[in-house]
């Protein structure tokens, strides 16, 4: 289990400020320190929150101990990342861990979109960078090719314009596992990996049975999301908010990234936080029994066994077409 620390005390009532948590843990090998609970970038630009409500909720966030940002490039068309930007104002920047994601497989996408992204948030550098949605056989490809998004990365590192480099993926473990075969095989160990790490996982293209083993052996920092599968979980009837959040916290993670939308979802997890304590082993097992019948087949882990929630699928101009070299063997597409 990776390091953690953590003071605890109540969030208050719904008129109180949170108190502030100190529960951090060690991201893999990088020698950082982050919130065990990330908050999530999505939610945070849903259009049902104004930018007033967002900024409110991210400047709550790390006021109550929440250091870690998440954040992506194509998170509703940018609105994520620009609200995220606007409430890191005011001295708020340096008191947080700020990652984002791009989806551009190709150097010139990738840098493009990496430049977007720090000027909508505002900032001259982001700690973490990820390659997003690794959701298919041939992205661990494209990122390292020759003229590929990885070689984008690692310029923007030497510019000083990212610190850390990672990737994440919700379809397929194996597809994980092949990443870090790429990434071996060109002599790069990534910082962080982000997958989805909950109560039906275990059942199902498991990442928590296949990946994290690796990523803790490797020390790379472990990112659990969709701890509530975007709802999900929640619909299955099988555990409750808090089940679902303790048990991702139980694993070996760095940082448990969840969607936060307004104050009360904000405090539940601050709370939890504050309070928190792994599940035994015993805990655990009675859980995984009575999630294991509606696991079964992924019918609630829908962005495992469908399209709906790739974003990339919906964009195939961000990974650049085909390649150079199914070109050459198999002639251009029809």
């Amino acid at each position: 289990m990776m390091g953690v620390s953590a003071s605890f005390g109540s969030t208050g009532s719904a008129g109180d400020p949170p108190k502030k948590s100190s529960m951090r843990r060690e991201l893999g090998r990088t020698g950082e320190r982050v919130s065990a609970i990330g908050l999530g970038g999505f939610h945070i630009g849903a259009p049902k929150l104004s930018d007033d409500d967002s900024l409110r909720i991210i400047r709550s966030a790390v006021d109550g101990g929440i250091t870690f940002m998440d954040n992506c490039w194509d998170y509703n068309q940018g609105q994520s990342e620009i609200r995220m930007g606007k409430a890191l104002k005011d001295g708020y920047r340096q008191k947080v861990f700020l990652m984002s994601k791009l989806d551009g497989r190709t150097k010139e996408e990738a840098a493009r979109q990496l430049d977007e992204t720090l000027k909508r948030l505002q900032t001259d550098h982001l700690d973490l960078i990820q390659h997003h949605e690794i959701i298919r056989f041939d992205d661990p490809d494209r990122v390292f090719a020759e003229g590929g998004a990885m070689e984008a990365v690692l310029e923007a590192k030497q510019a000083g314009k990212v610190r850390y480099i990672g990737f994440t993926g919700h379809k397929d473990p194996h597809i994980h596992l092949y990443m870090l075969q790429v990434a071996e095989q060109n002599r790069f160990h990534f910082d962080t990996a982000q997958m989805p790490l909950n109560v039906l996982d275990a059942h199902f293209r498991s990442f928590n049975q296949l990946v994290l083993p690796k990523l803790v052996e490797q020390q790379i920092g472990v990112l659990g999301m969709k701890s509530m599968g975007d709802g999900l979980v929640l619909k299955s009837g099988a555990a409750t908010p808090v089940e679902c959040l303790r048990y991702a916290l139980s694993l070996p993670t760095s940082v448990v990234i969840t969607g936060i939308d307004s104050l009360k979802i904000l405090r539940q997890a601050l709370d939890l936080m504050h309070d928190f304590q792994p599940m035994t082993r015993e805990e655990v097992a009675s859980l995984l029994a009575r999630t294991a019948s509606v696991a079964a087949q992924g019918k609630f882990e829908l962005f495992k066994t469908s399209s709906h929630f790739d974003s990339t699928a919906h964009h195939p101009e961000w990974l650049g077409g085909q390649t150079d070299a199914v070109t050459k063997l198999a002639g251009p597409p029809s």
